[in-house]
This record gives C-alpha cells, sequence and structure tokens, in this order.
C-alpha cells in the first residue's frame, strides 16, 4: 500500500512540474523536397507554408504569434584564414577551423529574433546567427567562442557574401493570425545533401510549438553520373582523365602547328 501511495505521488508530482499541455500544433508544407542541380543551375526558391491549429486537448489559440524557421546544410569542416601584408605582399599569417559547422544555414522570421524571445531562449534554442553554435579548433580543443571573434565575424561574413548563410526578420508572412508562408532561397553554390528545417512557433515570448521538415540538395543529368563514376569508378576514372587530357593536348598541337 506505501508503495502504491508513493507511486501516485511521484506521478502527480511530474504531472504538476511539467506544466500545461501545449495548446497549438503546426502543419506544414514544402513546395518541393527535391532539388536537383545541373550545369545551368543558377538557384531555387522554394516556399514553406502552413497553419497554426489548436490541440485537441484545450481546443485553443493565443495569437498574435511569432514564427522562427532554421534551415540548416549538411554539416562541414570549414578554415577560415586571416591574410596580413608582410614585406609588401599578402601572406596568410593565421587560421582556423570551424568543425562540423551548417554549410547553409537560414533563420527566417517574422520580426527580428531580439524581439521574439529574451537572450536566454535564444542561446538555449540556437536561433539568429549570433546565437547559433559554430565551434572552432583552438589548439586541442573544440569550442564556440564569443560573438565578436574576429574569425566567427569573419567566417559568417564569407558564408553570407556566398548566400550560404541568411538571417531575414521580414521573410515569414503571417496571411491570417494563424496561416504563414515563407521563402526559402537555395543560391547556384548550395552544397549538396539533406537539410533539415525546423519551425517553431512563440507566443509572449514563449516556445509554444515545434515541428520539423527536410529537403534534398543532389546532383541530375551528366553532372551526376561523372560524381557516380569518381566515387564508385576512382582508377578508371582518373585513368579516363589522364587518357581525355593527352588526346586534348595532341589535338591542339596539331591544330595550332606552324609549319
Amino acid at each position: 500500500m506505501m508503495r502504491r501511495l508513493a507511486t501516485a505521488l511521484a506521478l502527480l508530482f511530474v504531472a504538476c512540474s511539467a506544466g500545461p499541455a501545449a495548446a497549438e500544433r503546426l502543419v506544414v508544407s514544402l513546395s518541393n523536397h527535391r532539388v536537383a542541380v545541373t550545369s545551368n543551375f543558377v538557384g531555387e526558391e522554394l516556399v514553406l507554408f502552413g497553419t497554426i491549429e489548436p490541440d485537441q486537448a484545450t481546443g485553443q489559440l493565443r495569437p498574435p504569434y511569432d514564427l522562427v524557421v532554421t534551415v540548416t546544410g549538411p554539416q562541414q569542416t570549414l578554415r577560415t584564414r586571416r591574410k596580413q601584408r608582410v614585406l609588401g605582399i599578402w601572406v596568410n599569417v593565421d587560421s582556423r577551423e570551424f568543425v562540423s559547422v551548417p554549410s547553409y544555414l537560414a533563420v527566417l522570421s517574422n520580426r527580428p529574433v531580439a524581439e521574439i524571445a529574451d537572450q536566454e531562449t535564444l542561446r538555449k534554442l540556437q536561433i539568429g546567427l549570433t546565437y547559433f553554435l559554430l565551434p572552432q579548433r583552438i589548439g586541442p580543443d573544440v569550442a564556440d567562442t564569443v560573438t565578436d571573434d574576429p574569425f566567427r565575424r569573419a567566417f559568417v561574413r564569407l558564408q553570407r557574401q556566398q548566400g550560404l548563410y541568411r538571417e531575414s526578420s521580414t521573410a515569414v508572412t503571417f496571411l491570417t493570425p494563424t496561416v504563414f508562408r515563407t521563402a526559402i532561397a537555395m543560391p547556384a553554390a548550395v552544397p549538396t545533401g539533406t537539410y533539415a528545417i525546423e519551425v517553431e512557433l512563440f507566443s509572449q515570448g514563449k516556445l509554444v510549438a515545434r515541428t520539423n521538415s527536410a529537403l534534398e540538395v543532389i546532383k541530375a543529368g551528366f553532372e551526376q553520373y561523372v560524381a557516380d563514376a569518381a566515387r564508385d569508378y576512382g582508377l578508371l576514372y582518373g585513368m579516363a582523365t589522364a587518357l581525355m587530357a593527352l588526346l586534348i593536348g595532341w589535338f591542339a598541337s596539331v591544330v595550332f602547328r606552324r609549319d
């Protein structure tokens, strides 16, 4: 009897400490879940749209809402170098390696993220380029640094210039208080792989619902055939490439020969 009473009290404590159940749930859809990269690929824009629906347990909504969509590409290890003029020549004097960071990162919201939630919440959820973890290799250690670290700032700036990192406070549009849409721009230099999409709904600075989706960027056409051949038949691919280079060189010598 005492054991059952203790178990009941423990369950009651967990239920009370868990807080009220979320009153909202997100239903989202993507215009295209696969992006094909060909030789004439110049970029593509996908549209994510969705609705905010009441949870069946409560049937209540609490507008107005804020929405943040975070899109992250495949993880890569990249290096940022710092140049300095030495004896009139620009040379690399220092570098920093960014370990397992997103090759693509887009943070899309209906207003600035600093106005959606407090800094602690943004840091905990890694919302925004300022609060997203970008671990660096510093000596034997791997850790994130302060946001004003010169290498971190330079890395984000370079990624932004290529269109691979983006933060927009006007990208999400509420068509009605519960219907929204946003555009996800994929630049021409977008890496191939699987992309994760995290959709987070806020009300009065609190996270009330979240859902996720995904998309895939693949090579298509002749580019895909060449990539598969280089990966699956490396020796034959190398021999064929070398033979092609020799033939092109011989043909050029015949055409442009001076008698």
